[in-house]
Order: C-alpha cells, then sequence, then structure tokens
C-alpha cells in the first residue's frame, strides 16, 4: 500500500483492488450496493501525487463487481493535514467539515460504499458517510484495503 500510494507505483492498484474486491465479495452482499465511492483528496494533493489511490482502488472493484463508481459525488472542500502523525481525536477535528457533496443524484435513495485505502481510526469515512447520509444515500458501508489499529 506504500509503495502504491507514496512511491507512485499505480500499476499495484490492479492486484490490491482485485484482492479488495475479492475480500469484499466475501463479506458483503455486493448485489444490494448501488454504487462506489472513493474517499476523495483534495485538488491540490490529488496534483501532487498525481493520482488518488481509492479511485483507482474503486475502479477496479467496480469493474470486477461490474458496479458503477462515482468518483465525483463527494469532493474535499479544504485542504487537511496528513492524519498519519494525528491522535483520534486530532483526526476527527481535521476532517469535520472537510467533505462535501458534488453530486447528490450520484448517491440519493442509493445504497453506497466507500471505498478508502486504509481504516485507522475511522474519522474520514465516518464523516463522508456522515455528508453522504445527510444527503439521502439510503445507506453507506466502507470497505477498506488495509487496517491499521
Amino acid at each position: 500500500m506504500h509503495a502504491l500510494k507514496f512511491e507512485g507505483k499505480t500499476a499495484l492498484a490492479r492486484p490490491l483492488g482485485d484482492l479488495l474486491a475479492e475480500a469484499g465479495s466475501a463479506m458483503l452482499a455486493v448485489g444490494a450496493v448501488d454504487c462506489l465511492v472513493p474517499v476523495p483528496l483534495h485538488p491540490s494533493r490529488e496534483a501532487e501525487r498525481g493520482f488518488n489511490q481509492s479511485v483507482l482502488l474503486a475502479n477496479r472493484v467496480g469493474r470486477r463487481w461490474g458496479v458503477p463508481v462515482e468518483p465525483r459525488a463527494l469532493r474535499r472542500r479544504r485542504p487537511t493535514l496528513s492524519q498519519t502523525d494525528l491522535d483520534a481525536e486530532r483526526r476527527r477535528a481535521n476532517v469535520r467539515g472537510a467533505f462535501t457533496l458534488s453530486r447528490s443524484a450520484a448517491v440519493e435513495g442509493r445504497h453506497v460504499l466507500l471505498i478508502d485505502d486504509v481504516f485507522t481510526t475511522g474519522a474520514t469515512v465516518a464523516e463522508c458517510a456522515r455528508v453522504l447520509l445527510e444527503a439521502g444515500a439510503s445507506a453507506v458501508g466502507v470497505l477498506t484495503l488495509a487496517r491499521v489499529p
């Protein structure tokens, strides 16, 4: 994951996305999922990195499952600090209000599955889920590649 995210080895998104799709289909009722929404990066962070690893993973999972990906449903409206060195409370404060909905029609009344690379405290996906539910998503689940205690 580190090589994909920080070293730009985007070819790793294919096998990692396949792994995510396989593990996810063993745990989830894939047929109940209406769309996949990758956790967005702020445009400046995405420009710096050159890609959004969550979009790459979501595209691969969506292709494998035959589920549409809505990469522009959410957007990060302000840059946030890297969550890496923050404790749980500072992570929640860091992402509070950082996300907004760009396309409510993409999620309204739909079962949305958020896709992210790493789950640590859940602060980021919780904030994204809050925005999606307020916009009318019928349900929001989360699928991540890695869990860091």
